[in-house]
């Protein structure tokens, strides 16, 4: 990858790799929390919640504390069956011809202004647009949207709180409103759903529409703009695609694991256990490195080598276990049907290489904060 080269900082293969080969774990004491690299203790932690909590927190902080993300069993199986009757595969195949619509208007703008910032113009609206329309979000907040997605993965820990508050006050509003006048959107359905016997709290709702606005907008808006600057840069794999788009959903999932949009997250240890020869002890957190496992030369073979040929990519990008991402499939499909549409409508697009690529302000997330192509 030529940009990958040019910027190692965008993702920082050499020093996963370092990590990976030297230490596997490795002991922060400034922050007193641990780093892991390797893929086979990523998946392992991804699934034993007995010991690496998903709560992080003893208390609930923000909203986003409250839902699927951060909670541990028993918990977390009554939320996720509440909220995943919104994401069954039927739910998500539906929502198809919907995404073929607002992509072609996309196209139809960009084609109008006659260049196109992938991000700004494409990735990003996108899946804006879809997840506000299943909240029941008007059209006039969509801009407030983004901005609040922004703010909750970025590494400004002030405005992290700010906008949490803001969306307290924004989706209490809207949840007291569908209770005494439903209708047919997802927020509606959280806030009327039982699940043995019990409803969503005021609370549990904000935290799955905060997550929601990460995992269903930040997630795909990246994952759609690393998928463009990767074919560009691939000229083989681009003209594959091309010349067969049935090609798509196995190179999205290449680009998952190749420029992985959730760079690491974060588990708190409930009780002591060795890892790698090292004692990890209560209360302290690990970092679990995703992007490196996921290069990791123990499961994939030349894991710096793009190919969307790979025939075994077990990558973890969507996490693992119980936490495996809800809306992996909404992602997908997005994905799938917005990049077949951009290869058609404009299959001369090629990277404006002025344009140097900047990384957006975030540790966890792996986005650009701009992608200009020239699209004639």
């Amino acid at each position: 990858m030529e940009w990958l080269k040019a910027n190692n900082e965008l993702i920082p293969l050499s020093w996963f790799e370092q990590m990976r080969s030297n230490t596997p774990v490795s002991f922060n004491e400034e922050y007193n929390n641990w780093d892991a690299f390797r893929y086979e203790d990523i998946k392992a932690m991804f699934t034993n919640h007995e010991v690496f909590s998903s709560q992080l927190n003893d208390t609930v902080r923000e909203p986003i504390d409250a839902s699927i993300l951060f909670l541990d069993p028993p918990k977390h199986r009554q939320l996720r069956m509440l909220v995943s009757r919104a994401f069954t595969p039927q739910v998500i195949e539906a929502l198809g011809p919907k995404i073929t619509a607002i992509s072609h208007e996309l196209c139809d703008q960009i084609e109008q202004r006659g260049s196109m910032d992938v991000v700004h113009d494409f990735a990003s609206p996108l899946p804006m647009i879809v997840i506000a329309e299943m909240l029941g979000i008007p059209a006039a907040d969509r801009l407030q949207f983004r901005e609040w997605s922004i703010a909750l993965v970025g590494n400004d820990y002030e405005a992290f709180v700010a906008c949490q508050q803001e969306m307290s006050e924004y989706f209490t509003a809207i949840a007291n409103d569908r209770r005494t006048a439903p209708q047919q959107d997802l927020i509606s359905s959280l806030v009327h759903t039982h699940v043995d016997g019990e409803q969503l709290t005021d609370l549990e709702i904000i935290g799955f529409c905060v997550l929601l606005l990460v995992a269903g907008n930040e997630t795909t808006t990246n994952l759609i703009s690393s998928s463009m600057l990767c074919f560009d840069s691939e000229r083989d794999a681009r003209d594959q695609l091309m010349a067969d788009p049935s090609l798509f959903p196995q190179a999205i999932e290449e680009v998952l694991r190749y420029c992985s949009p959730v760079q690491v997250t974060s588990r708190k240890v409930k009780q002591a256990t060795e890892l790698r020869g090292h004692l990890l002890l209560p209360g302290q957190q690990i970092n679990i490195w995703v992007g490196s496992a996921n290069h990791d030369p123990d499961v994939f073979e030349s894991p710096n080598t793009f190919n969307i040929h790979r025939s075994s990519n077990p990558h973890l990008a969507f996490g693992h276990g119980i936490h495996f991402c809800l809306g992996a499939q909404l992602a997908r499909l997005e994905s799938r049907i917005a990049l077949r549409i951009l290869f058609e409508r404009f299959p001369n697009f090629r990277r404006d290489q002025r344009m140097t690529l900047e990384r957006a302000d975030s540790t966890m997330i792996f986005g650009l904060k701009s992608l200009p192509f020239f699209i004639a």
